[in-house]
């Protein structure tokens, strides 16, 4: 069982951590292993953009760089820093391709205002027609 409340509280609080001089919105995320596990992210950005790197992608760096590989739901949260949260946010398309790479279509993806006010996705749903590693094998 997913406990959503929880990766919402985490994606809520590593949303604390973005650096973002330049854009001023602050996203966190909160990605679920399937060993148990939860890797926190925050967009980082760049002066020159390109290097920007979102929460979504950090989160599943970090796990991935850590040896895991399978993941089960992330929650996704994001605003004008200093402001509550007020709209629903989703993976931007490239992170969709990253989650596409390690997840299956039915992974979840939980879009949240708070711990009470989210709605659920799955990658398919967000990303049908995805490129993934079938199409190059």
């Amino acid at each position: 069982m997913i406990d959503f409340k929880e990766l919402i509280k985490k994606a809520i609080n590593a949303r604390n951590y973005a650096y973002i001089p330049y854009s001023n919105f602050a996203v966190g995320a909160a990605l679920l292993t399937e060993s148990g596990k939860i890797y926190d992210g925050s967009n980082i950005e760049n002066a020159s953009f390109t290097p920007t790197n979102c929460a979504e992608r950090t989160a599943v760096f970090k796990a991935v760089s850590e040896g895991e590989r399978k993941f089960k739901a992330i929650a996704v949260v994001g605003g004008k820093a200093n402001e509550s949260i007020s709209e629903y946010i989703t993976p931007c398309g490239v992170c969709r391709q990253v989650l596409a790479e390690f997840c299956d279509e039915n992974f979840i993806i939980i879009s949240a205002k708070n711990e009470d006010d989210y709605k659920i996705y799955t990658l398919k749903d967000l990303f049908p027609g995805s490129f993934s590693k079938e199409s190059v094998l």
